[in-house]
């Protein structure tokens, strides 16, 4: 099979479509011809050196893809309620960019109604990331209101869709005035532009001084202080990514007096019962909003997948260049053909 390979660490040039042997479907796992791969900002870090691939993991980059079922273990399978040729998204831990990809049965979902499989890729890692993190550890409710900082990563499209579906208001900081826009458009109440505003005075102007509810950050470093100070009493800081620097200094009696929690977790390490519980609630909660339209994938970019001149980028080197920009608004997908 053809299969993205990172050649050696560093910039997304290294990213070149090579040949590797098919993989083979064990226990409890099922075999995707994939025909789209999504696209994220852990892949970059892989890329570059700095988040290798869980023991186990298939050392290919990619941690979601959509494709038809063409193997797989058959007891297995049907016990999930799977058949060959279904259409299916799934959530790896590794091994997406390939047309061909093994995953467990319980991190599989079949492709939403109505939606395309370029679309269902977009779907695994910002919707199990963004369920795991607002809902299950941030617990946010109806009725509350939510600040995530990047709104219009793939992450923070993700995040304004589902909590505004589920009852939530949500705020957004983005950093131009159009991703601004793009934020409001997806149901943001409000966004606030960070190179140009100070977030924690617009959020406390916002709310009349309460502070919001739950905090869905990728940030780290410098602002977890700064986001402690946005939180209303018995708020949740949920730190999902250290784009800004893993060292935070912060006011511990502030934590105090308002009840405060700071959490956090990364996915791509856990265990596949933990998963399969995140899409069991997916598949409950969140699909049938997808179906109905109220929610929607949002891919800025699509790069097909060819044999490419061996002096030129690959499109998974043109991908990671686009994520690398901060200019995309959502999701970035590879497709590979029609299939």
């Amino acid at each position: 099979m053809q299969a993205f390979e990172i050649t050696s660490f560093g910039t997304p040039d290294v990213l070149r479509l090579g040949q590797r042997p098919a993989p083979v479907a064990g226990e409890g796992e099922l075999l995707i011809r994939v025909s789209a791969s999504g696209v994220n900002r852990p892949d970059v870090l892989q890329r570059a050196g700095h988040y290798p691939a869980p023991p186990g993991a298939s050392d290919i980059p990619g941690l979601e893809v959509a494709g038809e079922i063409v193997g797989g273990d058959a007891q297995a399978l049907a016990a999930a309620g799977f058949r060959l040729g279904d259409a299916v998204c799934a959530l790896v831990s590794g091994g997406g960019y390939a047309e061909l990809c093994v995953a467990p049965v319980g991190q599989c979902l079949h492709v939403p109604k109505g939606l395309s499989l370029t679309q269902a890729a977009a779907l695994p890692e910002t919707f199990f990331t963004v369920w795991s993190n607002v809902f299950d550890r941030g617990h946010l409710l109806p009725g509350e209101t939510l600040l995530v900082q990047g709104g219009a990563s793939g992450i923070g499209v993700t995040a304004i869709q589902m909590a505004k579906a589920l009852g939530a208001k949500v705020i957004v900081t983005a950093g131009s005035d159009e991703k601004c826009a793009a934020c409001v458009a997806l149901g943001a109440e409000h966004a606030i532009n960070y190179r140009t505003q100070d977030f924690v005075q617009e959020v406390k102007t916002l709310t009349a001084g309460r502070g919001v509810d739950v905090i869905l950050d990728m940030v780290a470093g410098d602002y977890v202080a700064r986001e402690l100070e946005c939180l209303a009493e018995d708020g949740r800081l949920v730190i999902i990514a250290v784009q800004g620097g893993i060292k935070s200094q912060i006011n511990a009696g502030l934590v105090l007096r308002r009840r405060l929690t700071v959490t956090g977790s990364t996915l791509r390490p856990r265990p596949v019962a933990f998963k399969e519980q995140i899409a069991r609630a997916l598949k409950q909660h969140v699909w049938p909003l997808l179906e109905n339209g109220k929610i929607r994938p949002v891919i800025h970019s699509t790069f097909a997948v060819a044999q490419p001149d061996p002096d030129a980028d690959s499109a998974a080197a043109h991908a990671h260049r686009l994520m690398e920009s901060n200019e995309h608004v959502g999701k970035i997908v590879l497709t590979w053909g029609t299939r």
